[in-house]
């Protein structure tokens, strides 16, 4: 049978994004695949060149509307490191809780769209309805439900509301035992496991050469964590595990971050519990010295990591993004190569796209 080409995007059911994939085809089989981007592109880079540095904060949280507080905080971090600003203990509890609660947020919306991927509305529903009550809680500490502007260079922009941590406890408490109902809504459809399970394999070693990170790669039976092998923030003085599935295919992608949000929620208690009182603020300089300084996190997508060299004046000579989704998009093609065209959407769905980092 003759080969064709087939444009999956920019505006396509399956892209949740402005963006496109491009697949050869053979008869049902997929040959070849180019993942094409770049309709968001908005320079933001080059932008943050005429910024000084804290009116960045807020606009790295557009970075990804989904895990807002990941890049404003890798970038606080990354200015935190050049300055050698030492934050307060207190604030660096706060954040790694927050970054807790965000990675679950993040997660549950990725989870309400894999359900509308593989043609179920209530899959779709139940997450969202979840993701609420983090999103609530985003608003009581912050003020904002998506782009929370809260990290600061320096610590966090303020300390906890009262009730704020019981309500947080409530909160996990139900979401566990509804997280155990999702459980059993995906893992008893037959439908669900028929898409995911054994679809779009991909092998550790092909994971890790392709530059993936994160629970796409973790769900390669890799066992890296960044929040583990070089942590930040408080993460060296809690225990959790590092989530790997060895099946290496969609459904391990899938059961990755159902595992992984069950360990953010003994992390977030974790921190409740080794919180002391104190400050959560230091004041930080208007200008940063001459020099260069990166640091990376563990994004709820992958491996975040900023790039700053400072001229020593109150902006930044260049600021160097890496967005994780950019990487793993690129390595798709790895993954899509002999599957059917069907399979598409349960094989992309498992990257859980982001353009706005994608493209910046």
């Amino acid at each position: 049978m003759t080969e064709m080409w087939v444009n999956m995007g920019p505006q396509h059911p399956m892209t949740h994004g402005l963006w496109s994939l491009r697949v050869k085809i053979n008869g049902e089989i997929i040959t070849d695949a180019e993942p094409m981007i770049g309709y968001l592109h908005r320079g933001w880079e080059k932008m943050m060149e005429n910024r000084d540095y804290h009116q960045i904060v807020p606009l790295a949280d557009r970075l990804c509307y989904a895990s807002s507080l990941s890049w404003s905080h890798l970038y606080c971090k990354t200015v935190e490191d050049l300055l050698e600003l030492e934050v307060p203990e207190r604030a660096q509890w706060i954040r790694t809780l927050t970054l807790e609660i965000q990675r679950i947020a993040s997660h549950l919306m990725w989870l309400a769209a894999i359900g509308t991927d593989l043609g179920s509305y209530t899959m779709f529903l139940l997450p969202m309805r979840e993701r609420e009550m983090f999103l609530d809680l985003m608003t009581d500490l912050s003020g904002s439900r998506m782009t929370t502007n809260y990290p600061r260079i320096g610590g966090v922009r303020n300390d906890l509301p009262p009730n704020w941590e019981r309500d947080t406890l409530r909160v996990l408490n139900l979401f566990e035992k509804r997280l155990r109902e999702f459980e059993a809504l995906f893992d008893e459809c037959s439908a669900f496991l028929m898409r995911t399970k054994g679809v779009g394999k991909l092998s550790g070693p092909e994971a890790i050469n392709l530059g993936m990170t994160g629970p796409f790669m973790r769900g390669c039976n890799v066992d890296f964590d960044l929040r583990r092998d070089d942590p930040y923030e408080k993460y060296s003085e809690v225990d959790f595990r590092v989530c790997t599935h060895p099946d290496c295919d969609s459904y391990a992608r899938y059961r990755v971050r159902i595992d992984e949000m069950y360990e953010s929620c003994n992390i977030i208690r974790q921190c409740f519990q080794k919180m002391k009182q104190g400050p959560v603020r230091v004041k930080s300089p208007k200008a940063v010295p001459a020099g260069r300084a990166f640091a990376h996190v563990e994004d709820p997508r992958g491996e975040g990591l900023m790039y700053l060299i400072s001229d020593g004046s109150d902006k930044p000579y260049r600021l160097k993004v890496r967005s994780p989704i950019f990487v793993i998009v690129s390595g798709m093609p790895a993954a899509l190569i002999g599957e059917k065209v069907a399979d598409i959407p349960a094989i992309m769905g498992m990257a859980d796209m982001c353009l706005g980092e994608t493209d910046r």
